[in-house]
């Protein structure tokens, strides 16, 4: 069993010229990783997030490594309209989306006994009905067009159990089966959509959200005996938001090296 981390990957242009938007990129999770590698690969891109102080850091973040400064627009997940107005901006700044990352999403930790209405609504209003919003928006957008690619972030906890997780792997259960549904209405025109699960994308601050003991838990089940780093999952991302992906859609790809 190896912890070892492979090399960071150079850019090869995989997405160049490509307008893409990320949700959810502040910080340092998946959605920084990936606004980041598609950056390196020649995107232009546009980030979002609800936090703007920190969505402008990791705009100042992206530019330090990669030279340009991704387009901010702010943006709640939760609210209609501030979704098309992401979309809007975004296409406007970009000239057109190529691609729509939706990577916003929201978990906890709670006994289904003890789960109250407020803790199950919220995890399914950001992670699963935040996803229709944007999915949706990016839709009236795309068809139109007659191209693009959503990639939807999902879970392996939409395929496996995890005490604590019921609302979280709920809403990403509905993650897949609406990108699923979503491929099949887009594919007459050639517009994409399928979606990443990982099992376990470790950051900074992921020990701080967790139980005592549980991510050394969930670590020892992996194969390589770590969890993925953000980037790891962002090179699927890429990949999938590529022409390498041209006959996918409707996917939701693994990103894991959990034990059966």
């Amino acid at each position: 069993m190896s912890r070892e981390i492979p090399p960071y990957p150079e850019g090869h242009d995989l997405l160049a010229g490509k307008g893409v938007v990320v949700t959810a990129a502040a910080g340092t999770g998946i959605g920084f990783a990936t606004a980041k590698r598609c950056a390196e690969e020649g995107a232009r891109v546009v980030i979002s997030d609800h936090h703007e102080r920190r969505l402008g850091e990791a705009a100042d973040a992206i530019a330090a490594e990669v030279g340009d400064r991704p387009h901010t627009i702010v943006c709640d997940v939760t609210d209609d309209a501030a979704v098309q107005a992401l979309v809007d901006g975004a296409a406007a700044h970009l000239d057109g989306i190529d691609v729509m990352v939706n990577n916003a999403g929201l978990g906890g930790e709670v006994d289904l006994v003890d789960m109250t209405d407020d803790q199950w609504s919220v995890v399914l209003d950001v992670t699963l009905n935040g996803t229709f919003r944007t999915t949706r928006a990016a839709l009236r957008h795309m068809l139109p067009r007659g191209h693009g690619v959503i990639v939807n972030n999902a879970s392996v906890l939409g395929w496996r159990a995890q005490r604590g997780q019921a609302h979280y792997a709920a809403a990403k259960a509905g993650v897949m089966a609406l990108t699923r549904c979503a491929a099949i209405e887009a594919a007459a025109v050639g517009v994409r959509v399928n979606a990443v699960a990982p099992s376990l994308a470790t950051h900074p601050f992921l020990s701080k959200v967790m139980a005592d003991g549980l991510l050394e838990e969930l670590e020892a089940k992996e194969a390589f005996g770590r969890g993925a780093t953000t980037w790891e999952v962002a090179n699927v991302i890429v990949f999938l938001a590529s022409d390498y992906s041209s006959y996918m859609t409707g996917e939701t790809v693994a990103v894991s090296s959990q034990h059966p």
